[in-house]
């Protein structure tokens, strides 16, 4: 009985510690997505800059596609455009979903339109435009039925609209050889296989 009464929390601390030392190994911006290989879901939102324009899952098929979550309340989001705009001038096509903030009616807060289209020009006007076009989404019900978590996120969209990759964080040199090789697979028509 002493034996068992020794053993029982050394076994625990023993799985503790490995399930522990997993997640020192783990990376981060590397967590598996209910979406990938599935479809964009069905939707139907906004363009920021010309809302009459009505965006769906019908104008990501044709063409490989990044669909980047982001917003200028983020300062990530701000560091990654000058990076993205230089990939836009390299013929990447560029997405941009604006992650609108929540505003709390009780206090008085209202969404406004026009405030945020303003903001969003200063903004490309002074970090870069890597945007074919935004897709505002007032309610985030894409927001949440794609799984984001916060911003930047990116989504790597194939011809047919099939998401086959999703980077957490931001783009930059050192990440975007390995979107790269995905990007370029894709657009060549080549079966991405992910790594696991």
């Amino acid at each position: 009985m002493r034996k068992t009464v020794f053993y029982v929390p050394l076994a625990a601390f023993l799985l503790l510690s490995l399930f522990l030392l997993s997640g020192l190994f783990s990376d981060p911006r590397d967590h598996g997505s209910a979406l990938l290989e599935k479809p964009l879901p069905a939707f139907s939102l906004p363009e920021l800059q010309q809302p009459n324009r009505q965006i769906s899952a019908a104008d990501f098929r044709g063409e490989v596609t990044l669909l980047n979550v982001w917003g200028v309340w983020c300062p990530t989001c701000n560091a990654e455009l000058g990076f993205l705009t230089t990939l836009r001038q390299q013929g990447v096509r560029i997405v941009g979903l604006y992650y609108v903030q929540p505003v709390d009616s009780a206090f008085g807060e209202k969404f406004d339109l026009p405030a945020l289209q303003q903001q969003v020009r200063d903004k490309l006007a002074e970090q870069g435009d890597p945007y074919l076009f935004n897709v505002v989404d007032e309610q985030r019900s894409l927001i949440f039925d794609l799984g984001v978590t916060g911003a930047p996120e990116t989504f790597v969209i194939d011809r047919q609209g099939v998401i086959r990759h999703h980077h957490v964080g931001d783009i930059n040199p050192q990440n975007w050889p390995q979107l790269q090789r995905i990007y370029q697979q894709l657009q060549q028509g080549a079966d991405y296989v992910p790594t696991p």
